[in-house]
């Protein structure tokens, strides 16, 4: 999904640089279709494990239905069975 610059015209979501006090990440967002082209699985196969809980993934609207984002080194940890180094804390299974 292309997002609008400051000048009007729309560039393509590729990574972002976040500033950190202590290391500078560069953090990748993906969307559904990119991240399951990424896992080379089919998008409803990426749905459906995200809403199981087998990959985190980030709602970005609400209601019944969500667009979602992905952060590529979590996918790429969750393949490996790592845990991926995120700027926000994990939830528990408890």
């Amino acid at each position: 999904m292309p997002r609008t610059n400051v000048l009007g015209r729309s560039e393509p979501l590729g990574p972002v640089e976040v500033e950190s006090p202590h290391t500078q990440q560069n953090i990748e967002w993906l969307t559904a279709n990119e991240a399951a082209e990424h896992l080379r699985i089919k998008t409803r196969t990426l749905l459906q494990w995200t809403r199981q809980g087998k990959i985190n993934g980030y709602a970005l609207s609400g209601g019944r239905r969500h667009v979602w984002r992905y952060l590529r080194a979590e996918l790429d940890a969750a393949v490996l069975g790592r845990p991926a180094l995120s700027p926000r804390p994990h939830r528990s299974t408890s």
